[in-house]
C-alpha cells in the first residue's frame, strides 16, 4: 500500500483520511502541540493508529508542502471567518440580541 492511499485528496486544499471526514490538518494540529500517536488517537477515537502514523510520516516525507498547505488552510479559515463577522446577522441573533438588551435595560432601571 503507498501512503497516498490512505488519503482522499479533494482538491489541493481539501486532504482528508480516507473513510473518515477528518483533514490532515486535525491530525497535524494535534501532532504540532506535541500529542503522541496514541494521545491523538484518544482525541480523534475513530481513526486507527495506522492512519495517524500515515498522516504523520505523510507530513514529515513532504513538510515543506504540507507547511504551506496548513498555512493555505488557516488563511482560508481565517477570510471565512472575517467574512462572517462582517456578515448580517440572522433573523434569530437580532431577535436574542433584542431580547437582552431589553433585559440589561430592565435591570438599570
Amino acid at each position: 500500500m503507498k501512503l497516498e492511499d490512505y488519503f482522499e485528496f479533494l482538491n489541493p486544499d481539501d486532504i482528508r483520511i480516507k473513510g473518515h471526514r477528518i483533514g490532515i490538518d486535525d491530525v497535524i494540529a494535534y501532532y504540532w502541540k506535541g500529542y503522541t500517536p496514541e494521545k491523538i488517537q484518544t482525541e480523534l477515537p475513530t481513526l486507527s493508529l495506522e492512519k495517524i502514523y500515515a498522516t504523520i510520516t505523510y507530513y514529515l516525507h513532504d513538510q515543506d508542502e504540507i507547511d504551506a498547505y496548513m498555512s493555505r488552510l488557516a488563511a482560508w479559515r481565517e477570510q471565512r471567518y472575517q467574512e462572517w463577522l462582517a456578515s448580517e446577522p440572522s433573523p434569530v441573533v437580532k431577535r436574542i440580541r433584542q431580547i437582552k438588551a431589553q433585559k440589561e435595560e430592565n435591570i438599570t432601571k
